[in-house]
């Protein structure tokens, strides 16, 4: 199943945990660490209060000084991160899922030193894998994975998309440091 079908697919929480694990692997073009976002994450279990997901998304907001400014990866994280509805309608999430997995997969395309032969992440959301680059392609799989365990699991399966995207965050984080070497 593609991508796109599969956010077709899911439900609310999988749906906000998609978009919330696109934002926490992009973290590092945010100055965040790796701890910045686990109010969000914990305001998707069971337990967790019907305000909590709007309290852990203003207090990031200020952790992570949302002005937007830096380079155009840095401002597609900022935009994730200002896009991200303060209530959880299922519809508002839907579209802040949808814009955080073209924005993820757009950064991964920035950042990746090896070149993608798409003419836009579009197509690799619809399944069109050919001549991918390697940072994209694993960034792809990774929304795959995190969608697929919560389909399949439910809020069982919110562990295992943190360690998704905890991974994810260590690779762009290793990316954004090789880059920042290669400039100065």
């Amino acid at each position: 199943m593609s991508l796109v079908e599969l956010i077709a697919q899911a439900d609310e929480r999988g749906l906000a945990a998609s978009g919330l694990a696109c934002l926490d692997r992009c973290v590092p073009l945010l100055g965040g660490d790796d701890e910045t976002l686990r109010p969000l994450w914990a305001s998707l279990s069971d337990g967790a209060g019907t305000g909590d997901w709007g309290e852990g998304l203003e207090q990031a907001r200020k952790q992570l000084d949302a002005a937007g400014t830096g380079d155009e990866a840095a401002v597609l994280a900022h935009r994730m991160l200002e896009a991200a509805p303060v209530e959880r309608s299922p519809a508002e999430v839907r579209v802040w899922a949808d814009a955080c997995s073209v924005a993820a997969l757009q950064i991964h395309r920035l950042l990746d030193t090896a070149t993608d032969d798409a003419s836009s992440v579009a197509v690799r959301r619809e399944g069109r894998t050919d001549g991918m680059s390697p940072l994209v392609a694993a960034e792809l799989r990774r929304q795959i994975t995190v969608l697929e365990v919560l389909a399949g699991h439910g809020p069982a399966g919110l562990r295992r998309a943190l360690e998704v995207s905890t991974e994810g965050r260590r690779v762009l984080r290793a990316v954004v440091s090789r880059r920042s070497r290669q400039r100065g």
